[in-house]
């Protein structure tokens, strides 16, 4: 047996990091598999033009640190994320944690995904130790390669979100993760300590969104530089970003086209592959540019997917029941869902305010009470006058600091307050 020299292998590990970004070896390297893939053969990556940045942004040459890909269904977001993977695997090797929402899903994602990645593409498969070889230590959730690791885990699993330090972090359906992981505190902050100890690290966060207020991956894309894709109309060129309301049919839905917001004329969807071609990202929020947030809806799915006249009728199915026009706006529209609550309308409740001086109990009101909130450096006193059937007014307010507390003082203060407030109305 022959030993690769030590020089070699120190050689090969100052080595710097290629200049190929990850569209251009996915373009000129990755193979789709025939059971993964819809389309199988080598990989286009003009198929779907609007992942272009996204993936280059995940190349050792790009300052952007973290990416967040906030989307719709059928737009190819998972295959961008494994092109990354068989780019770390293949160029830039190094430690590296993908994290599904539970451990049985990445066993599911690993044999469905990951494997066929790896076997499907020649220079990956002589890079991955063959599991069946008895020294190769690779597992279902582990894959060896020279220079680096791929480890696959579930967000429900504490001990695997800090099983190692890495490099590279891709964290996927972020919306789908538990809120702890096995009392441990949140899965997504657990798995990005693990990158702490890396200066060039590169983290992916991906999901289409579930509930506005819950949603991690809207709370991520706002704290990005939160881009979005502009496409030209086919007539007047003017760029655009694609919106729900512009789309209309006549009788049938599934011949449904697309209007244009300037020239108001109908865009067809055979003609989104010029759009998607001719289309940029566009940063709608200044940011540090170590957070590149990208939001890309159904609607730019690529002609042969999910055609507007699918999306149309998807539509007509859905609005009717809550439930599936949910599930209809986070996976087409790649928008949160606005939970209806009990409150009455702001409108109805602005027609029947009331001018009253501050500090004056209104006629009607007969009992004074004080609704107190602790915060972490201060208290915080409303004093509310109530009249009957429930009717109240928002008399007085006041914010009591520690130094304040702490004085015995406030309590009469408060006391006298309340005395004052009756006798001015007496």
């Amino acid at each position: 047996m022959t030993c690769k020299p030590y020089h070699m292998s120190f050689n090969t590990g100052l080595r710097p990091d290629p200049l190929l970004k990850v569209s251009e070896w996915a373009d000129g390297f990755r193979m789709l598999s025939q059971t993964a893939s819809s389309e199988p053969g080598r990989w286009r990556t003009e198929r779907t033009p609007y992942l272009k940045e996204i993936m280059d942004a995940l190349s050792p040459s790009s300052p952007v640190e973290k990416v967040i890909f906030m989307k719709g269904a059928q737009i190819g977001g998972t295959e961008a994320g494994n092109n990354w993977i068989g780019y770390i695997i293949d160029q830039a090797p190094g430690p590296m944690l993908v994290v599904q929402p539970t451990v049985e899903m990445g066993k599911r994602w690993s044999k469905g995904r990951l494997a066929p990645l790896i076997d499907d593409t020649p220079t990956l498969r002589d890079k991955v130790k063959d599991p069946r070889s008895r020294d190769s230590g690779n597992t279902v959730q582990s894959k060896e390669f020279t220079g680096g690791i791929v480890v696959v885990t579930g967000a429900n699993s504490a001990v695997g979100l800090r099983s190692m330090p890495v490099r590279y972090l891709f964290l996927d359906e972020i919306d789908a993760y538990p809120r702890d992981a096995d009392g441990e505190g949140d899965p997504v902050s657990l798995a990005i300590q693990r990158t702490a100890t890396f200066a060039r690290r590169k983290i992916l966060l991906v999901s289409t969104p579930t509930i506005q207020g819950l949603s991690r991956i809207e709370r991520e894309f706002e704290a990005s530089d939160q881009r979005y894709y502009w496409v030209p109309c086919p007539h007047c060129h003017t760029f655009q970003i694609l919106k729900w309301p512009q789309v209309k049919w006549d009788d049938d839905p599934l011949n449904a086209y697309y209007v244009c917001i300037s020239c108001e004329e109908k865009i067809y969807n055979h003609q989104k592959t010029w759009m998607l071609a001719n289309g940029e990202w566009r940063a709608a929020n200044e940011c540090n540019g170590k957070i590149a947030g990208f939001h890309l809806s159904s609607l730019y799915s690529p002609v042969g997917w999910l055609s507007w006249g699918q999306a149309a009728q998807n539509f007509l199915h859905a609005k009717d029941n809550e439930q599936l026009l949910k599930v209809w706006v986070n996976t087409t529209l790649g928008e949160t869902w606005v939970d209806k609550g009990e409150a009455p309308d702001w409108q109805r409740l602005f027609e029947r305010k009331e001018n009253y001086p501050i500090g004056i109990v209104p006629f009607g009101g007969l009992v004074l009470t004080a609704g107190v909130d602790v915060q972490k450096d201060r208290i915080e006193v409303e004093i509310v006058a109530w009249g009957k059937n429930r009717e109240s007014w928002s008399v007085d307010y006041c914010r009591l600091s520690y130094f304040q507390f702490v004085q015995p003082s406030w309590l009469a203060k408060l006391g006298a307050s309340s005395s004052e407030l009756l006798a001015r109305q007496g």
